[in-house]
């Protein structure tokens, strides 16, 4: 069964910064790597589920002309509003996924510290409502914390291997680390430098 919506509120109910985002040096390095696996400068539209507190949404904000994000904690949606606040072409939704996927295409999908949290049926049924609405050239990047965690249905190698074998896309970039695994699927599998045309 997947993580009740009941952990998340109880999480931010305690913090406003549950995973310390904001104070770890891990975590503003995860972002960093995060931000440089993305093999283009800029996107037309951003989906990154699992927002939280809004830390990776405000550098992804950067990088694209619209940004969705979406959270299941409406404490979660309050704190991601306030720091996407300076943000014009950001929206942020509450709703829980995959059940309330938005009716949008994107060309970038991030899938970050959300895929454990999952059990495998809801992991195929986002999976399914990801590939039904990335555009033809989209993207998904999928960033998840190695060590099992407690309670969670499901752990990063797992995630990351369902999503290997049910994306049918080719991976582009993969980083992996005794934290974490971060990897890029791509629809288009040109490289950066094919994608300049440089030689």
């Amino acid at each position: 069964m997947s993580v009740d919506d009941s952990y998340f509120e109880q999480l931010f109910q305690e913090s406003d910064d549950p995973w310390a985002f904001k104070k770890r040096w891990y975590e503003r390095r995860k972002r960093a790597l995060t931000l440089a696996a993305l093999p283009r400068e800029r996107y037309a539209s951003v989906f990154e589920p699992g927002c939280a507190n809004g830390e990776l949404s405000a550098d992804l904000a950067t990088r694209c002309d619209r940004l969705l994000v979406c959270d299941t904690s409406r404490s979660a949606v309050e704190l991601a509003r306030q720091r996407l606040a300076t943000f014009t072409h950001v929206e942020v939704m509450h709703g829980r996924l995959p059940e309330q996927w938005p009716d949008a295409r994107f060309d970038l999908i991030v899938f970050s510290e959300l895929g454990y949290y999952l059990d495998e049926q809801d992991l195929n049924r986002w999976i399914d409502r990801a590939l039904a609405s990335l555009t033809d050239e989209g993207q998904i990047l999928a960033c998840h914390w190695r060590p099992q965690i407690e309670g969670c249905p499901l752990d990063a190698e797992k995630v990351h291997a369902i999503l290997a074998a049910r994306l049918n896309m080719p991976r582009i970039f993969s980083h992996d680390e005794a934290d974490f695994f971060l990897d890029v699927w791509s629809r288009d599998e040109r490289s950066v430098a094919e994608r300049e045309k440089l030689r």
